[in-house]
């Protein structure tokens, strides 16, 4: 238990007047004064902005065809390293779509439920609507949105987005919370350096989207039949021939009323089931988690797919977590998500070695050792749409859907020739490579803010 005393003036002169313990004794108290006594010039967030705010509530019409509806952006989403696959809204029946359309060189903080998360937005972010959980900061040309971003990612920058929470059940900020951090003037080339660093690193995760689109636009132009996801009503007639051969012999309609699973159907002659491509699957299967301050960083099943999962990712104990050899997550290995949301698809990159980032033990792995199936073809496979629409043929559960290995297993896989597995391979490394670039570039410039400032508090404890 923590206590501390906090006298009247601390609370008349805070951001905002409150007595709860909650606020006085968080971290972001301590940051502020850290701040305060920094020996360069301090502003304030909102005078740095032009503007800061959240698009508020209002209906939404969702829809299924990209021609009618726009894609929305909500608060788990936008730490999403891949934006093609979100919900649709109707551009009809949505007002003021100006007002919550991104563009690229903001700051996104999720302001609803999981607080004081940050992204950067790039090309992929811009065209797509933002819902009220996302407060959106657009800089002035005073101090470089990159930079101010770094700031906000930081420890200290986490810290005082996070002070200010308030609500019983779902926790939430407002602009005016996040407009009264006090954020310092770094010397110009330091700046300079920090802001160039965040953009750098926009840029090579835009490089990566147009690398991923062209590697899976060149295999489904050499699979030869286009993919049409039917929507609405649809019915079929079923043989008792086509039941009993299936996977455990199951009656219910998505097995075989699916527009994946019919499109493969089609391409029969040209595939083979997974199992027979010379991988490894793999599940580890659950354990108890002994959580520590200090350990590997541990990867649940959604924070896999953020741009950045070590941002607030939890540790667990170098000593008292079993079954290690199957749970670190190696560069090339891909996993495909078997519970809930099941069918999501990350190739794990060179950053989870160096971290030595462990993965969820509910999430399947999936490990090449084929010179023409390759981690990085079957990853472009996996990641289609038709592939994504037939392994949800694979689901079971009442209440959590999820799959195993001996389904995932039989998915066919379209049999490349050695000039497009090749293709493929190359144009995935040059993914995986920009992807690794912009992981560290961010890492780097926010890694400054946090020395440079931690700098100042050693000098004022060492005086």
């Amino acid at each position: 238990m923590k206590t501390a005393v906090v006298k009247r003036h601390d609370i008349a002169n805070a951001p905002v007047m409150r007595i709860d313990a909650s606020f006085q004794q968080s971290e972001g108290v301590s940051v502020r004064r850290i701040i305060a006594d920094c020996p360069y010039p301090v502003v304030k967030c909102g005078d740095v902005m032009e503007r800061i705010w959240h698009a508020g509530r209002w209906k939404r019409v969702y829809v299924n065809n990209p021609k009618t509806g726009i894609p929305l952006v909500g608060s788990s989403a936008m730490l999403k390293s891949d934006l093609s696959d979100i919900k649709l809204i109707s551009r009809k029946y949505t007002e003021d779509m100006a007002d919550k359309m991104l563009h690229p060189g903001w700051i996104l903080v999720s302001c609803s439920g999981t607080i004081g998360n940050t992204v950067f937005t790039n090309t992929g972010h811009a065209g797509k609507l933002a819902s009220q959980d996302v407060l959106r900061l657009k800089p002035k040309d005073i101090l470089g949105g990159g930079y101010l971003y770094a700031y906000l990612s930081s420890k200290y920058g986490y810290a005082m987005l996070t002070q200010g929470t308030f609500g019983a059940v779902i926790q939430h900020i407002e602009p005016a919370n996040v407009s009264t951090i006090p954020v310092p003037v770094f010397p110009e080339e330091m700046q300079k350096e920090i802001d160039q660093l965040i953009r750098d690193a926009a840029s090579l995760r835009d490089k990566a989207a147009e690398f991923f689109d062209k590697a899976k636009y060149i295999l489904q132009e050499s699979i030869g039949v286009t993919f049409d996801k039917t929507n609405g009503y649809r019915t079929a007639s079923i043989s008792i021939k086509d039941i009993r051969s299936s996977l455990k012999m199951r009656l219910d309609p998505p097995v075989f009323v699916n527009d994946g699973v019919e499109m493969l159907e089609r391409i029969s002659d040209k595939t083979q089931p997974l199992k027979e491509c010379n991988v490894t699957l793999s599940y580890p299967g659950m354990f108890k988690r002994s959580y520590v301050r200090d350990g590997y960083p541990y990867m649940k099943g959604s924070d896999v797919f953020d741009v950045n999962p070590f941002a607030h990712c939890e540790y667990l104990s170098k000593t008292r977590t079993p079954n290690l050899d199957q749970l670190w997550l190696r560069d090339g290995l891909i996993l495909i998500s078997c519970a809930g949301a099941c069918g999501l698809i990350k190739l794990i990159t060179k950053e989870y070695e160096d971290k030595q980032a462990i993965g969820s033990p509910d999430i399947i792995r999936l490990k090449s050792n084929d010179a023409l199936f390759t981690s990085e073809y079957l990853y472009t496979y996996l990641s289609l749409p038709s592939s994504y629409d037939y392994m949800q043929s694979l689901k079971y559960g009442a209440v959590i859907e999820r799959f195993d290995v001996q389904n995932i297993e039989t998915v066919p896989i379209f049999i490349p020739t050695k000039e497009l597995s090749a293709t493929i391979t190359g144009i995935i490394r040059e993914y995986k490579d920009c992807l690794y670039r912009a992981f560290c570039k961010e890492e780097k410039a926010i890694s400054m803010v946090e020395t440079e400032i931690e700098s100042w508090d050693k000098n004022k404890h060492n005086k």
